[in-house]
């Protein structure tokens, strides 16, 4: 039975990647690792507890001994882990370059030590740069890298450190860059869980005022069933771009999930934009459609029906992550069952 490790398991899509296997693959086993920083949440994780085919590893990526450790029987390494949100990457810049770069860089050198069969590097479609509103073209794997955010930069560089593992030593890489993921169990930092709860608690929903700025937007299954493909079937060394082809304004988003909850659209506040907001994102994913079979399975509107439903039947998830809670929730409960073995 082959055994992957799974970095950053604990946060909205590695967590959804890890059920995505469990759920689909019977012969693989995994390592879930993480640090479980305020995004990781051990909660997402829950489905899977005691799960034979399952183990939790608490480690960070940039310990190089204990990703060797934790690569011990693992042929395949899946790495999520990072810091991902551009927003906070203007307040602290330099988290994301220790993280994101220096974090790979330390879990490639694992990942050589320890002999792995495959190395795939999960990146983001912002390392592009972006394009203008009624621009026809979409972002190719060729496109030149154009990063306008400390948290994009970070990214790419990471892809460069990646890469260079395998030009340099041989490292079987992959990299994958995806549009905007959304589904169940997402930090409410980001644009979907943040609007649909707030909305819940009818505060504001604060858009920026280049409201019509657009993003494509996956759901975070399909968004696994892609690196799945990747790493059955991907060529080593090559980079996949993986889009839904749905694009919608941050104007859009706001209003679909007002529709979907029936509040109404007085709660839509506008706040100035952040430095470097990019204008729009959207990925050509012909590459990975034509050359390994993969195509989205879950329709747009019915998955962020079902997401914003699923915030709405889950209060006592992100009413804790987002107070605050969360934290003092986990040292009394998850870290005693750790320690239990």
């Amino acid at each position: 039975m082959r055994k992957i490790l799974v970095t950053g398991a604990a946060g909205f899509i590695g967590s959804a990647f890890v059920h995505w296997v469990i759920r689909n693959k019977p012969d693989i086993e995994i390592v879930s690792y993480d640090k479980l920083t305020y995004a990781g949440n051990l909660e997402n994780l829950k489905e899977v507890e005691g799960n034979p085919r399952h183990v939790f590893v608490k480690g960070d990526i940039g310990d190089l001994d204990a990703a060797v450790a934790a690569m011990a029987g693992v042929d395949t390494v899946v790495h999520f882990a990072a810091e991902t949100h551009n927003d906070r990457s203007v307040l602290d810049p330099g988290i994301f370059s220790r993280t994101n770069v220096l974090g790979t860089q330390i879990l490639c050198e694992a990942a050589r030590q320890s002999g792995i069969s495959r190395f795939h590097h999960i990146s983001t479609d912002e390392v592009y740069g972006d394009l203008g509103l009624d621009e026809p073209r979409r972002f190719k794997e060729t496109d030149r890298y154009n990063p306008r955010t400390p948290y994009s930069a970070s990214k790419a560089g990471s892809d460069h450190v990646v890469n260079a593992y395998f030009h340099t030593f041989g490292l079987p890489i992959t990299i994958s860059h995806c549009a905007n993921n959304y589904g169940p169990c997402q930090f409410p930092e980001k644009l979907v869980p943040l609007f649909t709860t707030n909305a819940l608690e009818d505060k504001p929903m604060p858009l920026f005022q280049s409201s019509q700025y657009s993003r494509e937007w996956i759901h975070a299954d399909d968004h696994s069933a892609a690196v799945w493909a990747i790493l059955e079937k991907g060529r080593v060394g090559e980079t996949y771009d993986i889009g839904s082809g749905v694009e919608k304004s941050v104007e859009q988003m706001a209003d679909l999930i007002l529709e979907i909850l029936g509040k109404p659209k007085s709660l839509k506040s506008y706040v100035p934009d952040r430095p470097g907001h990019d204008r729009r994102y959207a990925i050509d994913s012909t590459k990975i459609r034509t050359e390994l079979g993969w195509s989205p399975a879950i329709g747009f509107d019915d998955g962020l029906r079902e997401t914003v439903l699923w915030y709405r039947d889950n209060p006592e998830w992100w009413q804790r992550v987002k107070d605050g809670a969360y934290q003092k929730y986990y040292e009394e409960y998850y870290v005693k069952r750790l320690d239990k073995g």
